[in-house]
């Protein structure tokens, strides 16, 4: 198994090669993760979990490829999110509402 740092690497790289980078645009990127994720809740829907892996996969190489095209990192970004919801505290309601605990 690859590390998640060397696999955002390798992605890139292979978007470098096709032309994806840099000759895409954020929003492309970002449109076609979009896209992606539609298909994404479509397995979901379909309780099909190869193509649920696959739709997973495939989002992420479009927010690889955005962050690439925006200067950032993508590992940085979900270690910020991370830092910023760390420490809050809830309780994830049985309709799927997470209602945060007040401080």
């Amino acid at each position: 198994m690859s590390s998640f740092n060397y696999l955002e690497l390798e992605i890139v790289r292979w978007a470098e090669q096709r032309g994806i980078i840099p000759n895409s645009t954020p929003e492309a990127q970002l449109l076609k993760a979009v896209s992606e994720l539609g298909e994404l809740a479509d397995a979901t829907l379909k309780k099909d979990l190869e193509k649920i892996a696959d739709g997973v996969g495939d989002v992420m190489v479009c927010l690889i490829n955005y962050c690439a095209l925006q200067d950032l990192n993508l590992v940085d970004c979900l270690e910020s999110a991370y830092n910023e919801i760390k420490d809050r505290k809830g309780t994830m309601m049985p309709n799927g509402v997470f209602v945060k605990e007040d401080k």
